[in-house]
């Protein structure tokens, strides 16, 4: 009986559909691509989640591949190895496994030096995103790009996969006045852009004079979420340890950096998949989400006391996000659900931090207006739909995969 059972579930198994296995930019790179770093001084931009598809880090494989001369790192936030928590500085140091020096790039400078760009022939990025215009490795990417350009250095992107996929973009794009390095330029909240494509969009909508070259991957296709790419997902951050929290981040994260007393699970089990404050009723506040039929999403109360950060040992009820159809989610829109249905049960507990800091996030004034006013997600979204069409016409542009 037990080998019939164990052939039917080989049987099932075999049957199941293949995930697709993207081929990356660095596994690219040091294969077809490699001419294009052959005997060159290479300076490296990365992080821990830039790796291959056999997880092996893409600083390790440049510095032990006898072809390539790996003569300079600079650090994103977080670090090349990923020591540094968020927000904190980055500093300069050696790199303990290759010997190799680090520049910070999230520390008094976020770009790359004159005399580190001088020592180079070419500057390799190799970051992993997660689709969302605050995430700040975009922004980087941006400061590498005018840095090179001014240096009269070409730049290679490595590109990966937007975890999001390639197709959904929302939101309003940022104002020029709200630009910061959680929102270095034109984009959407949402992009539905690789990193290679958002160094595109850099060179051509910001005007940055570069030799910019893409090393694109092979077998990813629009429609693909993380889970559809047959790679691993490494931590691209202290709080976005799975593909789940990076389908989330924008969902609650865009409340944790606009309001003083929500927290958006960062310090408990569960970052980005939870929406709480001491003063919520987490099955009243679960019940009006469940009315507004979130997109992808179902939610219960939850109660929880972080074990770190500004709500540390805080009694918080509100509500856990559970993600049962990532393909379905509108991220932005769930975003906008959770503030109106929070304003319109609290709103005169909330506490928004100061309105320039809300309009960096949001990439303008009108949000916080908006909100106070009592205006519906509907009404919100509508304000910016003009300005997302003539996103989606530079967005065009700028796309290396068209499946």
């Amino acid at each position: 009986m037990r080998r019939i059972v164990s052939l039917v579930v080989a049987l099932v198994v075999l049957a199941l559909p293949a995930r697709a296995q993207v081929t990356l930019g660095i596994d690219r790179l040091l294969g077809d691509a490699v001419d294009l770093v052959e005997g060159k001084r290479v300076g490296l931009i990365t992080n821990p989640a830039g790796v291959d598809a056999k997880l092996v880090p893409t600083v390790d494989r440049l510095a032990a591949d006898k072809r390539v001369k790996l003569v300079c790192l600079f650090g994103p936030e977080h670090g090349i190895r990923g020591d540094a928590a968020a927000g904190d500085a980055v500093a300069d140091a050696v790199d303990p496994r290759t010997g190799v020096p680090v520049e910070s790039l999230y520390g008094k400078s976020r770009r790359p030096s004159a005399a580190a760009l001088s020592d180079l022939d070419v500057l390799v990025i190799d970051l992993q995103d997660v689709g969302s215009r605050t995430y700040t490795y975009i922004s980087t990417v941006g400061e590498a790009l005018r840095a090179a350009a001014e240096a009269k250095k070409p730049v290679i992107v490595l590109d990966r996969p937007n975890p999001l996929g390639g197709v959904r973009f929302e939101g309003p794009v940022i104002e020029s006045e709200f630009e910061s390095f959680i929102g270095w330029g034109p984009l959407a909240v949402t992009h539905g852009l690789t990193i290679g494509e958002v160094a595109r969009f850099w060179r051509d909508v910001e005007r940055i004079d570069v030799d910019l070259t893409v090393v694109a991957m092979k077998g990813w296709k629009r429609s693909m979420l993380w889970a559809d790419t047959g790679l691993t997902w490494v931590p691209t951050s202290p709080h976005i340890p799975r593909a789940l929290q990076a389908h989330l981040y924008v969902c609650t994260g865009m409340l944790g950096g606009v309001l003083q007393n929500v927290s958006d699970g960062v310090g408990s089990t569960f970052p980005f998949e939870l929406v709480g404050a001491t003063f919520v009723d987490g099955e009243r506040f679960a019940a009006e989400l469940s009315k507004r039929r979130l997109p992808g999403l179902r939610v219960r109360a939850h109660a929880w006391k972080p074990f770190y950060g500004k709500f540390e040992g805080e009694q918080l009820h509100g509500v856990q996000l559970v993600l049962d159809d990532p393909r379905a989610l509108e991220p932005l829109h769930t975003a906008l659900e959770l503030l109106t249905t929070l304003h319109a049960l609290y709103g005169d507990e909330l506490r928004f931090e100061d309105a320039k800091t809300v309009a960096k996030h949001w990439g303008n004034a009108r949000l916080l207006q908006q909100i106070e006013a009592g205006k519906s997600t509907a009404e919100i979204e509508a304000s910016w739909r003009e300005e997302l069409a003539g996103f989606a016409k530079l967005r065009e542009g700028v796309l290396i995969y068209r499946d």
